[in-house]
């Protein structure tokens, strides 16, 4: 059974139409990189997703579970909170707390949560602070480190609370080249057989090289969908036309 299944979303903003009927689905274990140029959907579907956006039409399930149906009543505040726990989220903007340490910042939610004993949460989040190479800034504040150090924070963070799926927005599109290459490492170094994640990224060989399956998102529909290979040696026109963007 597949880990997420979403079955023809749709969303509407005024009169334009973002996205136009997606579907797809995710197994356990599996990398999937959304790819397509800019104002193409590939943010809104995955805001859809996690609930920062209500769908127009559509449904979503998790494990076999619907978690959302846009035929159905709209969700009280209890039912997309308990239904985002499932999907971590990571975004192009860090949304770090400034008044907290790493160490807060990431033990934050689960004991807000009270996921599990203190003691417990301390010892995971010191585990995933060392997965993302920071145990060394385990006291430090956002403003005293670069950008890159605090996408690796927020990537802990969205760690912490052990999701279903763990989804990127556009993870290095707010650093410069250098720092891009550390935040890259650490997702890369995230993949394994229990590990779902569903990357939104501009940096093509990256996608290239992590992902299991691709999705070339265009106008709002799914272009092409397959293997990394599939997709990057496609003869379809548009997305020969986005990739020579990348190679000139």
């Amino acid at each position: 059974m597949s880990v997420l299944e979403v079955r023809n979303i749709h969303k509407t903003f005024g009169c334009n139409e973002v996205l136009k009927g997606v579907s797809f689905s995710l197994e356990r274990g599996e990398v999937l990189a959304i790819i397509g140029s800019s104002g193409g959907g590939k943010t809104t579907l995955l805001r859809c997703i996690n609930f920062l956006e209500r769908a127009d039409g559509g449904s979503i399930s998790v494990d076999g579970r619907k978690i959302f149906d846009a035929d159905e009543p709209e969700l009280n505040e209890e039912r997309i909170a308990e239904n985002r726990l499932k999907l971590g989220m990571v975004f192009q903007q860090f949304n770090l707390f400034p008044q907290y340490t790493v160490k807060e910042n990431v033990e934050l939610a689960p004991r807000l949560l009270k996921k599990y004993e203190a003691e417990e949460i301390e010892r995971k989040s010191a585990s995933i602070i060392e997965r993302v190479g920071l145990t060394h800034k385990v006291g430090s504040y956002p403003c005293e480190l670069s950008g890159g150090q605090q996408q690796r924070v927020a990537i802990a963070r969205a760690l912490a609370m052990e999701p279903e799926i763990l989804c990127f927005d556009e993870p290095t599109s707010a650093l410069d080249p250098e720092l891009t290459g550390e935040v890259l490492k650490v997702i890369k170094s995230l993949k394994s057989k229990d590990s779902t994640m569903i990357v939104v990224t501009h940096e093509m060989s990256f996608a290239k090289d992590i992902s299991d399956r691709v999705i070339f998102l265009d106008n709002g529909i799914i272009a092409q969908e397959g293997s990394p290979q599939e997709v990057f040696s496609s003869d379809n026109g548009r997305i020969r036309d986005f990739l020579g963007k990348f190679t000139t």
